[in-house]
């Protein structure tokens, strides 16, 4: 149902503005501008330095949304998709200070912060307008699954039921506390076994929330590189205080592609036959909360095109690579949005590498320009197949798809602010942030993995550089990646297989052995080689909690009638709340700092 349907419903409560008011959106804007963005940007921004990827907000937004919009009965649905719409386009350009990192790292001169808020601020209004233009094609033509996005919508027509929600606050805020508490433990309280066995809550619980098949195969790579590092530093390619992931970030980015390559081959076939298959919708019965006006969608498009080459231009960008750039991203957009809507995987680190590279055969060897202008690549893939998977959510509620756009842009206006100054608040708390660990690993301290900016300070050296090992090591993962994932297909599209693994618990242990040590995904492996070991090892460990969790639950419950969605269950929302409050302790414990030395 529309909002114009439901502006008739009166709130339950006397002091809430009713549905369609003024009130009521300026209300929603506030609590997804103030509270519910920072929260999640707070999160993603130090997953990334912390980790090397973050996990979307949606989830966190919706549940703590939808305690806002509780008093409006089934229909408050609509404003808590608006309120998480808002709030993950927050965290996701939050999670993009990555970029400012990796120009220190590199020694590169560092724009001033009004050009770099400008910068952001471009790429994501384009990414929003790429995203919102491609929706009639993926969306409703198409009609992709968008596993997080269907996962949202449930979980904000679960969260109309008072009991679900106040569980799900509670398991939330039970992880929000062990997480704070763990870290300032660590980091305070002088509990040393904390910090030698490297256990970092956010760790943990990231590996909690994507279960055993994910985590384990992570441990299997970081093991492979253990046993490797004597001999990689024996013929040279490792030095002596060198880490594994030195090798195998490039490596495991090869696998990426590899895999990528195939699956976007079979990603496009499918989307072709679907789009075949599909019969268009008559344009005379579109329902009301669906229209767009792409005519001036389109100009939007073209006016931050333009915007993004001219600011480009200014931080010293080439206008033809910016041009290329801003091309690239077009159609990355597009694809990284097929991938998502089918797969739930956006590979923004591949559309990074394969944009570089795509500039560096026109004879692109500046890092910076690499940085710059591979960036247009990276956030508008971010944010572009977010906003398509906020629009399959919006679809699956009959969200009015306008003022989703609206609530959207508005948050990337939040979102280009808060990652630069989130990023400067974190580098200035934290000086080993800056530090690049890429050359001088014997600085590294603490669990500051920086794996994203690992990956990219590695490949845009190797810009200027005449070595030719990085591609050799590259094209390794490629052929490997290639080799894993079409296994890895023609097994999952095996009907004999498949019968096979579920024949009993044999088999069934033999498909787990297969699918997570023997052939493990390339997707799932690589953070092996992109992490050192022991972040690697918390994060298995947490995938296989995780999964014995819910193994033990189902099969010992006595609430076998209380289903919630996947995204809802007690591990998920305890490893999000771990996240997060570990997150906010070390924003916290920096702020201190940072205060104490001001006095």
């Amino acid at each position: 149902m529309a909002d114009s349907a439901a502006a008739a419903t009166a709130p339950r409560f006397g002091f809430l503005p009713a549905i369609g008011t003024r009130g009521y959106y300026v209300l929603l804007g506030v609590i997804a501008i103030f509270i519910l963005g920072p929260l999640g940007g707070i999160a993603a921004a130090y997953m990334n330095f912390s980790l090397g990827f973050f996990v979307g907000g949606q989830v966190l937004a919706g549940i703590l949304g939808s305690v806002v919009t509780l008093g409006y009965g089934a229909e408050g649905k609509h404003g808590a998709n608006y309120m998480q719409s808002m709030a993950a386009s927050v965290a996701g350009m939050a999670a993009m200070g990555v970029l400012i990192q990796t120009m220190i790292w590199l020694g590169l001169a560092e724009p001033p912060t009004w050009q770099l808020i400008a910068y952001f601020l471009c790429i994501g209004m384009l990414g929003v307008g790429l995203g919102m233009l491609y929706t009639p094609i993926v969306v409703d033509r198409m009609q992709l699954k968008y596993p997080s996005g269907l996962a949202v919508a449930n979980i904000l027509r679960a969260l109309t039921d008072v009991r679900l929600l106040r569980r799900s606050i509670a398991r939330l805020g039970t992880g929000l506390g062990l997480g704070a508490g763990l870290t300032l433990a660590a980091e305070k309280a002088g509990v040393a076994f904390l910090g030698a066995i490297s256990f970092s809550a956010s760790t943990f619980g990231a590996g909690m929330i994507v279960g055993a098949r994910i985590g384990v195969p992570a441990i299997v790579v970081g093991l492979i590189g253990l046993a490797l590092t004597p001999w990689l530093r024996e013929i040279g390619l490792l030095g002596p205080h060198d880490p594994w992931r030195k090798v195998g970030f490039l490596i495991s980015l090869g696998t990426i592609l590899g895999a990528a390559i195939v699956d976007i081959t079979l990603i496009v076939r499918e989307a072709l036959a679907r789009h075949r298959a599909v019969q268009a919708p008559d344009s005379g019965a579109i329902e009301e909360w669906k229209k767009v006006d792409t005519r001036k969608l389109a100009l939007w498009v073209l006016f931050w095109a333009v915007a993004v080459v001219i600011v480009s231009s200014n931080m010293g960008v080439p206008a033809g690579y910016a041009v290329l750039g801003v091309v690239l991203a077009a159609i990355f957009v597009l694809v990284n949005g097929i991938s998502v809507g089918i797969s739930d995987s956006n590979p923004i680190s591949s559309a990074f590498v394969v944009g570089v590279t795509a500039m560096a055969l026109a004879g692109l060897t500046d890092p910076l320009v690499g940085l710059i202008a591979g960036s247009i690549l990276l956030i508008s893939t971010v944010v572009g197949a977010d906003m398509q998977q906020d629009r399959s959510t919006g679809w699956r509620l009959g969200t009015n798809r306008t003022i989703q756009f609206r609530y959207q842009v508005i948050g990337i206006l939040m979102g280009a602010v808060f990652a630069v100054v989130i990023t400067k608040l974190f580098l200035a708390a934290y000086p080993v942030l800056k530090i690049d660990i890429f050359l001088h690993p014997e600085m590294k301290t603490g669990n500051w993995q920086s794996a994203m900016t690992y990956k990219f300070a590695g490949v845009l050296r190797g810009l200027a550089s005449s070595e030719t090992t990085t591609l050799k090591l590259m094209g390794l993962g490629i052929a490997l990646g290639l080799f894993i994932q079409v296994l890895r297909v023609a097994m999952k599209r095996s009907g004999a297989y498949q019968a096979w693994k579920e024949r009993s618990a044999a088999t069934k242990t033999t498909d787990f052995v297969l699918d997570t040590i023997i052939l493990p995904g390339p997707y799932a492996s690589s953070l092996g080689g992109f992490v050192e070991f022991p972040t690697a090892l918390w994060y298995g460990v947490g995938g296989v909690f995780s999964s014995v969790w819910g193994w033990f639950t189902q099969r010992f419950s006595k609430r076998k009638d209380d289903v919630a969605p996947a995204d809802m269950d007690s591990m998920s929302l305890i490893g999000g709340g771990l996240i997060a409050g570990e997150a906010i302790a070390f924003l916290t414990l920096g702020i201190i700092g940072l205060v104490s030395l001001v006095r």
